[in-house]
């Protein structure tokens, strides 16, 4: 399989599920409007052979999909992407029912290329990036995942907040962490202004310019209302799967880092994989949480670990037969939602492969209220895996 090949893979699997007629709850459950921005990224790593990467972008202004143009250097180089919009009563307008998006104020976020992507608001897939950072605080010795840490009138561990955000998404443990960063001295600020992000500056050093976890305040804010949430943090699908690239131990060394490049964790690197490894929600690109529901329909193959299963068989007694592990986060919202995470294959199979998802298909286009987004999603997430199977060794 070749880069280009992977491509067309992608860009087929999208095409096949009709974005275009999901519907809507904003406009009374019609189809959308307009075609929905979905950013899909996948590197795949076959035994004995060079890693096989790509990303393709769809959206109003690219309904039938962009093939990103990564080079040699795996970095994106026809497309500028620019930052989501909220206004000043905090609403995602680009995503509202009849946006104009030539009359919207776009800021660049990354990239100079001639075609034009509006970058969706990662949701809660932008708690990877604070993981990383806290991670990154315990093995320079500034922190300590046993150390207790209080917020909010709880005095928990720090490993515990940092399990209960990635593995239940929860927004008060990401509350406390970023309050932590703040303390830490990785992010600071001066009055209203931010001068000074550990994150950024690891971000720019790896080549990961999308990744934005900007203008979080020190008692812990990161949404709409404290100044940040959407348009300053930001993630494009390609730099979220070359971010899971730096913490997948069994991936190749990373094809547009120099030879030799210091690994990104240390010693903190197992709790961080403990938390995506325990996901509990298996509701976007993978289903299994969700089975039960009216009109279920299966995802990528992931299996549903443990700790969950006995709420997932309160649904349902029939449990399909998992065949991969999924280390992942999700986020969702309802203009959002996105996938990102580190798949290997259960014995016997062999496949292993990285996928990550943005877009702004949120909880408003799902057809059950206990759903996060509609059934396309996990119908993309099985069709990429099964379209793998076969040049992944099953």
């Amino acid at each position: 399989m070749r880069h280009e090949d992977l491509a067309q893979l992608l860009l087929a699997a999208v095409r096949a599920q009709h974005f275009e007629a999901t519907p809507d709850a904003m406009q009374g459950g019609a189809p959308l409007a307009q075609f929905p921005s979905i950013d899909l990224a996948v590197a795949a790593f076959a035994p004995g052979a060079a890693p096989v990467f790509a990303n393709v972008l769809f959206s109003r202004e690219q309904p039938e999909g962009l093939i990103a143009d990564l080079g040699p250097a795996a970095s994106v180089s026809n497309i500028r992407f620019v930052a989501d919009l909220q206004d000043e009563q905090g609403r995602s307008i680009a995503w509202l029912p009849g946006s104009d998006w030539s009359g919207l104020p776009w800021t660049p976020l990354t990239g100079s290329g001639p075609q034009r992507f509006v970058a969706p608001y990662p949701a809660s897939l932008l708690k990877l990036m604070v993981l990383v950072g806290v991670a990154r605080l315990v093995d320079q010795g500034r922190s300590d995942w046993a150390a207790v840490l209080s917020f909010d009138g709880s005095a928990r561990p720090l490993s515990d907040w940092a399990f209960d955000m990635t593995a239940i998404s929860c927004n008060r443990s990401t509350s406390a962490l970023i309050m932590h960063l703040h303390a830490c001295g990785a992010i600071r600020r001066e009055g209203s202004v931010e001068v000074h992000n550990e994150l950024h500056l690891l971000f720019a050093e790896l080549g990961l310019s999308s990744l934005r976890l900007a203008n979080t305040r020190a008692d812990g804010g990161w949404g709409n209302a404290a100044g940040a949430g959407v348009g300053h943090l930001q993630m494009t699908a390609w730099d979220s799967l070359r971010l899971l690239w730096l913490l997948d131990a069994q991936a190749p060394p990373a094809p547009w880092l120099p030879a030799g490049h210091a690994p990104l964790l240390g010693a903190s690197h197992a709790h961080v994989m403990f938390c995506l490894e325990q996901q509990s929600l298996h509701e976007v690109l993978s289903s299994a949480s969700l089975l039960g529901l009216p009109g279920w329909v299966p995802g990528l193959p992931a299996q549903l670990p443990q700790r969950w299963q006995s709420k997932a068989a309160s649904e349902s007694e029939s449990m399909p037969a998992a065949e991969v592990l999924f280390a992942h986060k999700t986020g969702n919202t309802e203009n959002y939602t996105a996938d990102a995470g580190i798949v290997r294959g259960l014995a016997p199979a062999k496949r292993h492969y990285l996928i990550a998802l943005t877009s702004n298909l949120g909880s408003r286009y799902a057809p059950d209220p206990r759903a996060a987004t509609t059934w396309k999603l996990p119908a993309l997430g099985a069709a990429i895996d099964s379209g793998l199977r076969a040049y992944l060794g099953s």
